[in-house]
């Protein structure tokens, strides 16, 4: 089955949704991560104007989203429904964490949809609804302050369903290598002449010269330079030395102008 017929699979069910701004905000997680299917039970306000006036270029998942005026209407063609709880009720229930709960919900697309299921902003999922609830996800908060806004609960349910099911394929960019692996000569010539360096200025003094080495070694070698980062350090180490000589050639003693 195609990744996007999956995603399609998957719907965002908003139980007695109270404030406009809300509806906006998960349609906005909708169109993020791809997906289509907004049932909106018994909403107290629905402008499709104003939606999209806060939640861009979302017009055609605004017109696509449907009204149900039972919480049984929205769930009927649902294969398996997920609540949303911000703390477990009951040890009746089956709970999962939020981190958890993507690869359910991806694995359950392949028998039909899911819904997972949003209660009201000002008192969550009833009691009542969460019966109709084959699973409860928790999102881990501080339990000083565990409730989430409705639009932060869909956010994070949809980002995780999004990874699990599309796999988050999305190539990152990668730090460019500019040219290859130094070889191991190429490597120690560049240790070589930062050590020299360091010597040339003193900077080892009470140090052990082997330990400051060995250090900057580890450090250099966990960076995994290229080779022209590699001839920059070597630089660096030389022109230490450089610098030097030509301070000492252009002293008054080396000119003979005491």
């Amino acid at each position: 089955m195609p990744l996007d017929d999956r995603l399609g699979r998957v719907a965002l069910v908003l139980d007695h949704p109270k404030d406009l701004v809300n509806i906006a905000g998960v349609i906005r997680v909708m169109s993020n991560f791809g997906l289509s299917d907004l049932r909106l039970v018994n909403p107290d306000e629905f402008d499709a104007y104003r939606l999209e006036g806060i939640a861009h270029r979302t017009g055609h998942l605004i017109e696509a989203a449907t009204m149900h005026d039972s919480l049984e209407g929205a769930l009927a063609d649902a294969r398996y429904v997920v609540g949303t709880t911000a703390r477990a009720r009951t040890a009746g229930r089956a709970y999962t964490r939020s981190d958890e709960v993507g690869a359910v919900i991806a694995d359950r697309t392949r028998e039909g949809t899911v819904a997972v299921l949003f209660g009201r902003e000002d008192r969550g999922l009833t009691n009542e609804a969460l019966d109709r609830c084959h699973s409860v996800v928790i999102i881990p908060t501080d339990v000083e302050y565990s409730s989430l806004n409705l639009a932060q609960a869909a956010l994070v349910i949809a980002y995780e369903t999004f990874l699990a099911i599309d796999g988050g394929e999305t190539e990152m960019p990668k730090g460019k290598r500019a040219t290859r692996p130094p070889t191991h000569e190429e490597l120690e010539e560049a240790f070589s002449a930062l050590a020299e360096g360091l010597h040339r200025i003193n900077f080892y003094k009470a140090r052990k010269p082997e330990a400051v080495m060995r250090t900057l070694r580890t450090i250099i070698s966990r960076a995994e330079p290229d080779l022209r980062e590699t001839r920059l350090l070597a630089a660096v180490g030389y022109e230490i030395g450089n610098y030097l000589d030509r301070s000492r050639d252009r002293s008054p003693r080396a000119t003979g102008r005491e």
